[in-house]
């Protein structure tokens, strides 16, 4: 799924909102993209696509802080993800100790501090035309949009079903992150229409020049089946 408005489009195709938020790092581009949150106009932009906030919903708060906090989040989720994807299925609370790595438990530390700020309060208030619609009972602050994110990896991390789904995209360019939940577990690619399109085109194009005739300088030998060059027919003996 994309969303987003003017010349950007967000995607949320990787089944969770803690991997669309790491998908926003230069890796979530291709490798050797560029960084997505680039600014605090972008992150607000993000977190109305991501339906964190409602359309319309008031930031006035939102700066660089903000920005800062939201990437440093992002860094955490995917060393986390990382780390899980290198343990082969052992639990993360184990797999952190085991690693011996400073850093992935510095992460599983914040991302626990996070998680444990309140979410923003959801209200559902008659729009125009009397629909009900959803908007929040205050105006959100930092800690409780990151909280949002936060709690989504701890419930990611400690579900064995969705642990055991995690992938990393096979796409020679794409480093993303995303939850095969296809039948019998095949889904290669983060995107078929992406990922997955663009290596079937590339597929293509290999498999179309390995068949292209070669041409054959003149006078050369004709090889024949057998791999010996075709003997030309001596002169006939008058």
């Amino acid at each position: 799924m994309a969303a987003g408005r003017g010349a950007y489009v967000w995607r949320f195709d990787s089944g969770r909102i803690c991997l669309d938020l790491v998908a926003t790092g230069p890796g979530g581009a291709g490798r050797g993209g560029r960084e997505q949150l680039d600014g605090p106009g972008r992150l607000a932009d993000w977190l109305t696509a991501a339906r964190l906030v409602p359309p319309g919903t008031a930031l006035t708060a939102l700066d660089t802080t903000w920005l800062t906090r939201f990437r440093e989040l992002r860094a955490d989720v995917e060393r986390l993800m990382a780390a899980q994807l290198a343990s082969c299925g052992t639990p993360v609370e184990s797999v952190v100790p085991q690693l011996g790595c400073k850093g992935e438990r510095g992460a599983l530390d914040r991302v626990n501090s996070l998680a444990a700020h309140a979410p923003p309060g959801p209200r559902a208030v008659r729009g125009e035309g009397g629909a009900l619609v959803r908007t929040l009972s205050a105006e959100p602050d930092c800690a409780g949009l990151l909280a949002v994110v936060a709690r989504d990896a701890v419930d990611l991390l400690t579900d064995p079903v969705a642990r055991a789904a995690l992938r990393r995209c096979a796409g020679g360019a794409c480093d993303r992150l995303y939850l095969d939940t296809s039948r019998g577990g095949r889904r290669r690619w983060c995107s078929g229409e992406v990922c997955g399109n663009r290596e079937r085109v590339a597929r293509h194009r290999r498999r179309t020049a390995g068949s292209a005739p070669v041409e054959r300088p003149a006078g050369a030998p004709v090889e024949r089946p057998g791999g010996a060059p075709e003997e030309k027919n001596p002169p006939a003996v008058e």
